[in-house]
């Protein structure tokens, strides 16, 4: 085939500026309604570090899904419900964030307690020896 069987409309030719062929241009709309807004937190990465460490009462994993809906919502475009499932990640994150710091504070005060009291003369007993349990009993009922 040569360049002579080709018709174009107009004698416009690729690569020139040719303007009588081209149809009207549509209107392009912008959806301007979130421009302002900054998109929701979706604290995933403070769900995870909640979730893999102690998760007591899988107060972590729950704030791990809310995270994940949270992000979910925000890519599919509705940020009202996107900020709802941040707010509940973030509330859950806190809770978890407080367990997790309380219960080995908790764990570190009994055994300073513990070593405290088994230190003082009064508290030192033979718990392995023939009146070992009777000892101990004598700890307790003061």
């Amino acid at each position: 085939m040569d360049n002579a069987t080709y018709s174009y409309m107009n004698d416009c030719t690729p690569l020139t500026n040719c303007k009588s062929g081209r149809k009207a241009g549509g209107s392009t709309v912008v959806n301007m309604s979130h421009a302002g807004k900054k998109p929701p937190n979706d604290y995933l990465i403070w769900s995870l570090c909640n979730t893999l460490y102690v998760n007591f009462c899988c107060l972590g994993f729950m704030a791990l899904i809310y995270s994940i809906k949270a992000r979910d919502q925000k890519t599919l475009g509705d940020m009202r419900a996107a900020q709802e499932c941040s707010d509940k990640a973030k509330w859950y994150n806190i809770l978890a964030s407080g367990w997790n710091l309380l219960i080995p504070l908790l764990l570190l005060g009994l055994l300073v307690l513990l070593v405290v009291h088994l230190g003082s003369s009064e508290g030192t007993f033979d718990f392995f020896g023939e009146d070992g349990f009777q000892s101990f009993m004598k700890l307790f009922s003061r």
